[in-house]
């Protein structure tokens, strides 16, 4: 290690999936691979509404989640699909990263997912995982399976605002978490199997070249899952299997360590709270949602409103 130890940040859970919402005697097909095949729930994608309620996946079981600011549980949907990853659109529409279906659209008003983008050339998807979206309304999202150092073949994808199609990068082993930078000439990818984020950087014809490992990280018993960046460029990495988020600066330098309070789960957050400075972290094996005051700004993401506006 050549940096100084990263600074401790303590977290606290906000709030806890009721017994009432915990699935009790159901298997699920997306359970392949887990240690244990009959799951509660698997919380993912953490994304904010224009109304500050943090809409949540579970994935075995096909449901989106609303926690309130009050920390109140409902569901949103409930279909038959794995949605992995979720984020809304800059007018409002919440759009689903879904592991056996690809790319789906929620209607938060009524609860009903559609499909937008099934297939690429007649060929289905390995797994759709996560997403997130440009300024310019283009879609990019991950598709990882069951892809790994064993089958680098992952793939990412941008879904252009006119309905193109472009594969960025198919070797990747085992795409996962995404997110833009602040001027969006770079997309940063969680290789969960490689332990690494890598920098894919964006030139104006759309292309990517020079793609490279931009942080490694060490140890855990998964690897980096969900990103979000901060208003100056750095990362936030939740590190799945190690109970933490790591804090980067706009270097790769590591900053802080965010240590989870649950288990070792930590797979997904969201910046949010009154001045975007509060992290919001999924912890899927206890369906758990955790919160950390960081020194960091979330970078804000685009909102309902701000189209409008």
């Amino acid at each position: 290690m050549y940096y100084a130890p990263p600074q401790e940040i303590a977290t606290e859970v906000f709030a806890t999936l009721p017994e009432r919402l915990r699935v009790k005697g159901r298997r699920s097909g997306w359970s392949f691979g887990k240690d244990h095949a009959v799951l509660h729930s698997f919380l993912e994608g953490p994304s904010f509404d224009r109304e500050g309620n943090l809409l949540l996946v579970d994935i075995p079981y096909g449901r989106v989640l609303q926690l309130s600011p009050a920390a109140e549980w409902s569901v949103v949907a409930e279909y038959d699909g794995w949605p992995n990853g979720l984020k809304l659109h800059r007018d409002g529409r919440a759009f689903i990263a879904d592991h056996k279906r690809g790319i789906m659209q929620l209607d938060l008003r009524t609860g009903t997912v559609t499909p937008v983008l099934e297939q690429v050339r007649r060929e289905g998807f390995k797994g759709a995982n996560d997403l997130t979206f440009a300024s310019n309304g283009d879609l990019y999202f991950t598709d990882q399976g069951q892809t790994g150092l064993q089958d680098p073949s992952g793939r990412v994808y941008r879904l252009r605002s006119d309905g193109q199609v472009d594969c960025l990068i198919d070797n990747v082993p085992s795409p996962n978490g995404l997110v833009l930078s602040p001027d969006e000439t770079a997309l940063f990818v969680a290789v969960t199997r490689a332990n690494q984020v890598w920098r894919l950087p964006l030139h104006p014809d759309g292309t990517t070249s020079k793609v490279f490992a931009f942080i490694t990280l060490s140890g855990g018993l998964t690897g980096p899952d969900g990103l979000a960046i901060d208003r100056e460029g750095g990362l936030a990495v939740a590190h799945a299997g190690l109970g933490c988020v790591w804090l980067f600066d706009s270097l790769g330098q590591p900053r802080y360590r965010v240590q989870s309070c649950a288990g070792l789960a930590t797979t997904n957050l969201a910046f949010g709270g009154p001045e975007n400075r509060t992290l919001y972290i999924t912890e899927s094996d206890t369906g758990t949602v955790l919160r950390a005051q960081t020194p960091v700004v979330g970078q804000k993401m685009f909102s309902h409103r701000e189209h409008q506006a």
